[in-house]
């Protein structure tokens, strides 16, 4: 049953990070510069953001197993869209579908986990939820150095390619070993995933989203509406039988409010060093996208070895903090980065970045798992990826911002100067949770 599972959910992570080695040749193919290519991550995220909550409340009310295979018929598509694309518009759209298909995965799998637990009569085991863990956060280790042997072998398109016998694999294992739903949906249920909050968020978001993508020129103007339809959608959510996002039950559940926010910091932190070190790589050290694959090899594997290793810790808080540090002092280390900066010190810095990609996954996701009511457990994986791509937004505009149409010395130092500031605010949270610490007494 797991199998499945494991393999839609890597979808997701794999498709945030493989394409980083792309993206230089891709604007080249077109034309346009890091400011405009960004977009194939933003577009991503965007959707996943929105789409991730929305396919949870789905799992938890028409049947996860649906949700998982629609999902990836979804992903097949977006596959074919990608390797056939005349124009960069065109690959817009394929990552646009991509974000909302490979969003099924996740949440689906987590009810799926939870609804065979409640059948047993015994809670999943950690060990099983680690190998979750380590299949998103293995493939988005991996995603890197997979794209720049994709793009070195075949071009750029192989990135989209990849999808589709993924997809179609998947597909045959959810057929033939996810249990099938043990219920049908009731007419009156789709009424329950409250469309309209999920226009006012859709909105709100997609209002930030064009703000921060243009921070070198920034339309003041744009937070009129986003701060409008907050509001809006704040009133709203307080408001309704069963809102979109449960503001009541977050507002009650603190321990999980702050895993949301603790996970979003310390994503937004890696996707920084994810997007923008690989560019700056490319361009800052003239090296080809398989060279910058194979430089990422180190975050990579110690990603999949402290994810295996994260799985079989039973505290939260102790690996919480150490990813905390981690990031902190790697984000120092491209502080002072530049084109004579020895190889040795290059690799040491991704290192320090993939220890906490593997610490972090697992253990909010344990955070998560522990804290979210039983009956929404779907609807509260979704909106743990939201938060992780929330992170994933921000960082894309803030490469956006640094680097322009080139990613040189002064844009990394930038982009490693925040990444420090939020770091130690992450270090600050993470050690100051009392919830964390009671968690680790038990």
């Amino acid at each position: 049953m797991t199998a499945p599972l494991l393999l839609g959910s890597l979808l997701n992570p794999l498709n945030t990070t493989m394409i980083s080695t792309a993206l230089v040749a891709i604007g080249h193919d077109f034309g346009i510069g890091a400011a405009r290519t960004v977009w194939l991550v933003s577009i991503l995220y965007l959707a996943s953001a929105v789409a991730q909550p929305v396919l949870g409340r789905l799992a938890d009310s028409i049947g996860p197993r649906r949700v998982f295979l629609a999902g990836l018929v979804v992903v097949a598509a977006s596959g074919l869209v990608g390797v056939l694309a005349p124009g960069f518009g065109w690959l817009i759209a394929s990552r646009l579908l991509l974000g909302v298909g490979t969003s099924a995965a996740y949440p689906a799998a987590m009810a799926v986990l939870r609804a065979e637990s409640r059948r047993l009569g015994r809670p999943t085991p950690r060990t099983v939820l680690g190998r979750l863990s380590f299949a998103a956060l293995g493939s988005a280790a991996v995603g890197p150095t997979l794209g720049g042997l994709l793009v070195g072998t075949w071009g750029w398109r192989a990135i989209f390619a990849v999808n589709v016998p993924l997809a179609l694999i998947a597909f045959g294992c959810a057929v033939a070993w996810i249990p099938k739903d043990d219920h049908a949906a009731a007419p009156s249920e789709p009424a329950g995933l409250d469309p309209l909050g999920i226009v006012l968020f859709s909105g709100a978001l997609t209002g930030l989203v064009f703000f921060l993508l243009g921070l070198a020129h920034p339309a003041w103007w744009l937070l009129i509406p986003v701060a409008a339809l907050s509001a809006v959608l704040t009133w709203w959510q307080l408001r309704c039988p069963r809102p979109f996002i449960d503001l009541r039950m977050l507002g009650r559940n603190h321990a999980l409010a702050r895993t949301y926010l603790r996970h979003g910091l310390a994503y937004l932190v890696i996707y920084c060093v994810m997007y923008g070190f690989t560019q700056w790589l490319e361009e800052g050290r003239g090296f080809s996208s398989l060279h910058t694959g194979l430089l990422m090899l180190p975050m990579s594997v110690t990603a999949l070895v402290c994810s295996l290793l994260g799985a079989r810790t039973k505290g939260i808080r102790a690996p919480l903090s150490i990813a905390a540090v981690l990031l902190t002092a790697g984000s120092a280390v491209l502080l002072f980065a530049s084109g004579a900066t020895p190889l040795a010190v290059l690799l040491l810095a991704g290192a320090c970045f993939g220890i906490p990609q593997g610490l972090i996954g697992t253990s909010n996701q344990a955070a998560v798992y522990q804290h979210a009511p039983a009956d929404a457990v779907g609807s509260a994986a979704g909106l743990q990826r939201t938060a992780q791509y929330l992170g994933a937004i921000t960082a894309s505009s803030l490469i956006g911002l640094a680097y322009g149409q080139r990613a040189d010395d002064g844009g990394l130092h930038l982009m490693a100067a925040v990444s420090i500031v939020l770091g130690l605010v992450l270090v600050a949270l993470t050690v100051s949770d009392r919830a964390l610490r009671a968690r680790n007494r038990k």
